[in-house]
């Protein structure tokens, strides 16, 4: 077959969650299977450290999809010629977008349909263009990949397509992440915080994340836990972040906490390894990696009880509502003070991480692919 990936977002040392999805799946499947071609269509640019295999073709055509303008041009004027041109099969697009346009047999990943829920998040236009567009990807797909049971039964529902329609592949984690040795996480205290044990977030500063509630959160455990305690917080700004700013501004113990900006999946994981706990308390998220990566770090987790994290976690978390300063305030303070309870967790983690790895992932992706190929088009 010749394959055509949607790969736009394989951005060199500016992977995020769903850039480590393509990254990780199609460095799996393209190894896997060179019997088929696979053209990996970029919108510039791209690093050779995305070209995995011998079958992979990359085809560079722009313009950079930067604006909802330019997504749909390139999605119903760039990415059709391109499916034309070289005779495709089959369209995999990892990223939520799709070509109304093409004749082709297609798998479309949608990872989550925040936009829904969480209009007030989005920029106007992006989520303009989010919410006319996505229902008719979603119904013009062959099929539909997504991350969790959570959004299965969202974009069902939404959608008013059938659930048999959509596979469940949940995400995985990069090998990298593994547990430190107690020396070893002491030196990284003693690097990024002066020695003091941390709680840790890590994703993109981005509203439906809840910095904001964390910041006041850590700010109210600060007042009652006597202890040297910090907060490190992992991630680049992105748009509407002015309430995390305003939360940061008005807290009394803002020296306590430390902005990382984005790191480089080596520093970030003896970060999470060394963390006391990672706190994690978004709104809302299709899957949540970074509760993955905490749990093969060998690092407690406190998450959020909504949307798909109680299914990524189960037991082996503390669930907090995300909407409650306090609640989230008191699991740190129970996380901070009780070393019976994070032995626990991570003897839980231990266990529930052992059905999240990509290589599980790109079988079913790959499942997915092939269920696509086999339907009458």
């Amino acid at each position: 077959m010749n394959i055509l990936v949607n790969t736009r977002l394989l951005l060199s040392g500016k992977l995020e969650g769903i850039g480590w999805f393509t990254y990780e799946n199609l460095k799996q499947i393209t190894n896997k299977h060179p019997e088929h071609r696979f053209y990996f269509l970029f919108d510039r640019s791209y690093s050779k450290e995305f070209i995995f295999s011998e079958n992979v073709v990359p085809i560079v055509a722009g313009p950079p999809t930067r604006h909802p303008v330019l997504w749909w041009f390139w999605f119903e004027w760039v990415v059709p010629r391109i499916i034309h041109k070289h005779k495709i099969d089959l369209f995999l697009s990892p990223d939520g977008y799709l070509s109304l346009s093409a004749n082709v047999k297609t798998l479309l990943v949608i990872h989550d349909i925040n936009f829904i829920h969480r209009p007030q998040d989005l920029p106007f236009l992006t989520g303009k263009y989010y919410n006319y567009f996505t229902p008719k990807f979603a119904r013009k797909a062959t099929r539909i990949a997504t991350v969790s049971e959570y959004s299965k039964q969202d974009i069902a529902t939404s959608y008013a397509v059938s659930p048999n329609k959509i596979d469940v592949v949940y995400n995985g984690a990069n090998i990298i992440y593994q547990p430190l040795t107690a020396d070893e996480q002491q030196g990284i205290r003693q690097e990024y915080t002066a020695g003091d044990p941390y709680f840790i977030f890590v994703g993109a500063l981005h509203p439906r994340k809840n910095v904001a509630r964390l910041l006041q959160a850590f700010d109210q455990f600060k007042e009652e836990f006597q202890s040297p305690f910090k907060l490190v917080i992992v991630g680049e700004k992105m748009f509407k972040s002015e309430d995390i700013h305003n939360s940061y501004q008005s807290m009394k113990h803002s020296d306590e906490v430390v902005f990382s900006g984005r790191l480089t999946p080596e520093i970030l994981r003896n970060l999470l390894a060394s963390a006391v706990a990672l706190t994690f308390v978004p709104y809302f998220e299709g899957f949540g990696i970074p509760i993955v990566e905490a749990f093969y770090c060998d690092t407690p987790v406190i998450t959020s009880n909504l949307t798909s994290m109680p299914e990524v976690a189960a037991d082996a978390a503390l669930l907090v509502d995300p909407l409650s300063v306090d609640d989230i305030k008191n699991a740190m303070l129970k996380m901070a003070s009780d070393e019976e309870l994070r032995e626990n967790l991570i003897e839980k983690g231990r266990i529930r991480r052992q059905d999240f790895s990509w290589d599980k992932t790109s079988e079913k992706l790959w499942g997915s692919m092939m269920k696509v190929a086999e339907d009458d088009f």
